[in-house]
């Protein structure tokens, strides 16, 4: 798997693009990177397909230092640089101070920082011409988000491979939607990439409803093989007749009681 590892990213990468229409003639690309293994591995997957892409586009890889305590940001700098790019953003905003001084659960910390960090991202898009921002969420986070509203919100709804912002200006796409969270890891060995700390504080607590749903479905993969693609294409596949039509549930409405 190793061995093939490269050109499996390069191939799933493509299919997506080409399967959801997430780059067209003239786009240009924020490429939100933070120094992960899934950001810096679509950000060079991204550099190499642009050099055969059938299409003309730009990519502006940015970094976010979000003020975790520890953070190198330089190292992301750097890797900006040995991609070739001459034009890039390093931005920083102590988004860790605000979310610290609001929330103490773990699960509230993560929603609000998203939310922030989005926010954020949409506006350096705005301001430096790019139509479109590329995020590296993988088929994992799209599953785990599933399950997450699935099981705490009570709704039907996941990570969508491209769509439009709320401010309607911004397309979020999501190159690595057909790839799973090892095959990223393994990639970013096998390409050196040079991986760093998030320096977020709560990152993989074991007692976060995320981790825990992570670890669920990773005991089903070893119990039913390829069963995270089943579910995966599960989500395009949806028949509404054999769902509850749309009604308003009260929040804490009971609605199995025993007899």
């Amino acid at each position: 798997m190793i061995s093939n590892t490269s050109n499996l990213v390069r191939k799933r990468t493509g299919r997506a693009i080409r399967d959801f229409n997430l780059i067209e003639e003239g786009d240009v690309i924020l490429a939100a990177v933070s120094g992960g293994k899934d950001s810096l591995s679509m950000l060079r997957v991204l550099t190499i397909l642009k050099k055969k892409a059938p299409v003309k586009f730009k990519i502006i890889p940015v970094n976010l230092d979000q003020g975790f305590p520890g953070y190198r940001s330089d190292i992301v700098e750097k890797f900006f640089i040995s991609e070739g790019y001459t034009e890039y953003i390093m931005e920083r905003f102590d988004i860790y101070s605000i979310v610290s001084s609001k929330t103490e659960n773990g699960d509230m910390f993560c929603a609000l920082c998203s939310r922030l960090r989005r926010g954020i991202l949409y506006s350096l898009a705005i301001k430096h011409g790019c139509n479109k921002l590329a995020l590296g969420h993988h088929m994992d986070d799209v599953l785990v988000t599933f399950f997450l509203n699935l099981f705490f919100e009570g709704r039907l709804k996941a990570m969508s491979p491209k769509f439009l912002a709320d401010n309607g200006k911004v397309t979020v796409i999501r190159p690595l939607v057909y790839l799973k969270e090892e095959e990223l890891a393994i990639y970013a060995k096998v390409q050196n990439l040079p991986v760093i700390c998030c320096g977020c504080p709560v990152c993989g607590k074991r007692d976060m409803k995320r981790e825990r749903i992570k670890k669920l479905l990773l005991s089903l993969e070893r119990e039913y093989p390829g069963i995270r693609n089943v579910i995966f294409r599960s989500l395009s596949r949806v028949d509404k007749r054999f769902l509850l039509p749309d009604v308003v549930f009260e929040k804490k409405e009971v609605l199995f009681t025993e007899s």
